[in-house]
């Protein structure tokens, strides 16, 4: 069996997600370890597990759901590509026993180590006297799995991170989408075509795929304007007529890492916005580029709304934290309030703890359906038109993403945009 990789929007009915249920690499830091891994807090494993469950039990109700760490496993055993992806990324290790010690594992372990970290034998007295926990660090930010990868449409873009502790990630999906005989597709970016220049930075979450001819990209402290240069190039070899809108994000603030943290598509005819970013013209550049076969056409637009309408998406805009107060709209978005992951054209995943967000989506249509209810079997969601599915995200939260970021889609149905 194998599966057709094709993701051509935002918002088609899923089929086929790729997820990663969080392990001990979450919890294995050190304070020092949470700021050099991208944290701002160390996580409680206990109750982040707990709310994962959630979300993935919503996942495995309407879907198929994929684990990283089980197609990594079934990957490595072809003899060639483990071999590959040690010396790759294993390259910072200096103890040739930690080394061999992996070559000589099972695929199943190989995978648990290069996810979960390999900790430092203390074998010897220059290992002992190592601060250096782990031989092999931990991925702790692996859970996001929407960075590493993503479908643009029926290829998948391999990351070029903007930080270097999450480069295996990108590592991890490339061989898995190269050689997992489950999935038809061909990879390509920086990493993939080995052209990799320190300017170039492109991540999954500042990816949304709109329409089959039409992406949104953030620009962002994680996507250069060299990373979006590599789709520009693929579409560009693709030929026939595409358009790209370009978003600039604030740098000062860390919930602003990608554009899904202030923009995502909920239906045919709306979509979530933080609106001091996204709503307020010439503070942060829109830029519409038109990419026609061999051209390559620029020009700066309003907003992004604007810009999709003029492609022909009159979207109404749902204000992250409600209308009212400033104030919570930005607590809300630091929450990743306005992270939703779209199961079906209105039919979406999100925090409960927005509740003003949540609000403002139930006075749009939206009917407000605990997780707990879809897995207990309450609640059946194929007799709902237009709902939110809440997942608790106390701990969740506190990694810097949303319900968009946990997930990797591979496969979603044509929608019809009547």
């Amino acid at each position: 069996m194998t599966l057709d990789v094709g993701v051509y929007s935002e918002i088609g009915d899923l089929e086929a997600v790729i997820i990663h249920t969080p392990g001990s690499e979450v919890e294995n830091m050190t304070p020092e370890d949470a700021e050099r891994a991208l944290y701002s807090d160390i996580l409680n494993l206990s109750v982040l597990k707990q709310e994962f469950l959630q979300f993935s039990g919503v996942l495995n109700k309407v879907a198929t759901v994929y684990e990283v760490k089980e197609l990594l496993a079934q990957t490595l055993k072809n003899e060639k590509v483990r071999n590959d992806l040690i010396s790759r990324v294993c390259a910072p290790c200096l103890d040739p026993r930690t080394l061999e010690d992996l070559h000589v594992s099972d695929s199943k372990e190989l995978a648990k180590a290069l996810i979960e970290g390999v900790p430092q034998k203390r074998d010897s007295l220059s290992r002992y006297l190592s601060p250096q926990r782990f031989a092999i660090r931990p991925l702790h930010n692996f859970f996001f799995t929407r960075d590493g990868a993503a479908t643009v449409f029926d290829k998948v873009l391999i990351a070029s991170t903007a930080s270097k502790v999450r480069e295996r990630e990108a590592h991890i999906m490339e061989a898995i989408f190269d050689y997992h005989p489950l999935f038809n597709t061909s990879t390509f970016g920086a990493k993939a075509d080995r052209k990799l220049s320190e300017k170039v930075s492109i991540e999954g979450g500042d990816i949304l795929i709109a329409r089959d001819d039409l992406l949104l990209t953030g620009l962002s402290s994680r996507t250069t304007a060299e990373g979006v240069d590599i789709i520009v190039d693929k579409l560009r070899e693709r030929g026939g007529k595409f358009h790209i809108i370009a978003q600039e994000l604030p740098s000062e603030r860390e919930s602003f890492i990608h554009l899904d943290m202030v923009f995502t598509f909920l239906s045919t005819n709306e979509c979530m916005v933080f609106e001091p970013v996204v709503m307020q013209p010439n503070r942060y550049k829109t830029i519409h580029i038109e990419i026609d076969n061999n051209r390559v056409m620029i020009n700066e637009e309003k907003n992004i709304l604007e810009a999709l309408t003029k492609q022909g998406f009159d979207m109404k805009p749902i204000s992250c934290g409600g209308k009212a107060d400033l104030w919570i709209q930005e607590r809300e978005q630091w929450h990743s309030g306005a992270n939703f992951f779209a199961l079906g054209p209105g039919k979406v995943m999100g925090y409960s703890r927005n509740v003003y967000t949540l609000e403002e989506m139930n006075k749009n249509g939206y009917e407000i359906i605990p997780a707990k209810d879809v897995i207990k079997n309450k609640v059946n969601l194929d007799d709902h038109q237009k709902y939110v599915v809440t997942i608790d995200g106390s701990e969740l939260s506190r990694g810097g993403g949303g319900a968009r970021c946990m997930t990797m889609p591979v496969k979603r149905k044509a929608v019809n945009w009547k």
